[in-house]
Parts: C-alpha cells; structure tokens; sequence
C-alpha cells in the first residue's frame, strides 16, 4: 500500500511532521535536551546552595558547622533567609578569641608562678556543696552557713562592722 499525499494538502511538508508510524525524531531530541536541561539546572541549583558550605569550609570548624546547619534549614523550609545568614556568616572571618584568651590564661599563670596549664589543678574540690550537705546547710546557723558559702575551707573571722556613709561636705 502506498502513501498517497491528501490532494488538499501542500507538497512540501515541514521536517518534523512525520509519516504515520515514524519514529517522531523532534519529540526524541526535545526529551533528551529536557533531560539534560533539567539535570544540569538541577547541578547548578546545588552547586550554588552549597555555596556558603565551601567558603566557610576554609574557616573554622565552628563556623563550617553553622553554616552547614543553616544551609539545611534553607534547603528543607525554603526559607531563603536561612541561606543568606549562612553566606554573609561565611564571608565574615571570625576571629580567634581562642588563641589570644589562650596566651592571656598563660601569661597569668606565668605571673601566678603556676606551670601553664595547670592553673586549674590548684583548684579545691570543696567549694562546691553537695547535694546531701546541702540539706545540713540550710539546717545549720547562719555562721555556719557563711563558712559553706564561701567555698575556700578558711574559717570565716569575725564579724565586720560596715563604715559609716558620710556626706561629701562633711569630709576632711
């Protein structure tokens, strides 16, 4: 059986009408270049959500993980605002309080005449009350609740009596 063009029809038809029963090459080709159109949106969607992820990657540890973190409440909420936080906190550089606290902590150990590092071995372990001391404490006279305060293990001395307030006129 032959295919016989429609007599109402023009001769020269357009490339991507297809006989009866041909494969429909155009709608092949338009799925394909959708498929990857969509793939490569898709990539590049991602590469700029995790765009805060990679420059706070250089930073701190900290920093990272808080971007990180709010780079998935951007992605999971769709609240944009999360991803902004988290780029402007990648492009901030924090600095490190760490390091200088660390030589501040040292030097006064120094002038301490502690070993560095060590500062904190010194330290009783009774200044803190216990839980079942605590109930002996508050069933104890005031003085001996004082003692407790104060946490150094010296007995407390005797009670001071508190200066006078005098008027700045009166003073000499």
């Amino acid at each position: 059986m032959t295919a016989s063009v429609h007599p109402v029809a023009t001769h020269h038809l357009p490339i991507f009408i297809t006989a009866p029963g041909d494969t429909d090459v155009l709608m092949v080709g338009m799925a394909v270049f959708l498929l990857l159109a969509t793939l490569m949106v898709g990539i590049l969607f991602f590469r700029l959500h995790t765009l805060p992820e990679r420059i706070a990657h250089k930073g701190h540890k900290l920093q990272f993980e808080i971007v990180a973190v709010l780079g998935l409440i951007s992605l999971f909420t769709h609240q944009h605002i999360f991803w902004i936080a988290g780029l402007l906190l990648a492009l901030v550089d924090i600095p490190d309080f760490g390091g200088s606290l660390g030589r501040i902590a040292g030097s006064v150990e120094k002038i301490a005449g502690v070993k560095p590092g060590e500062g904190a071995a010194d330290v009783p372990n009774d200044i803190f009350v216990a839980p079942n001391e605590h109930e002996e404490a508050a069933a104890a006279p005031p003085e001996a609740a004082a003692e407790v305060k104060r946490g150094d293990g010296t007995p407390p001395g005797p009670p001071t009596k508190r200066p006078e307030l005098v008027p700045a006129s009166t003073r000499s």
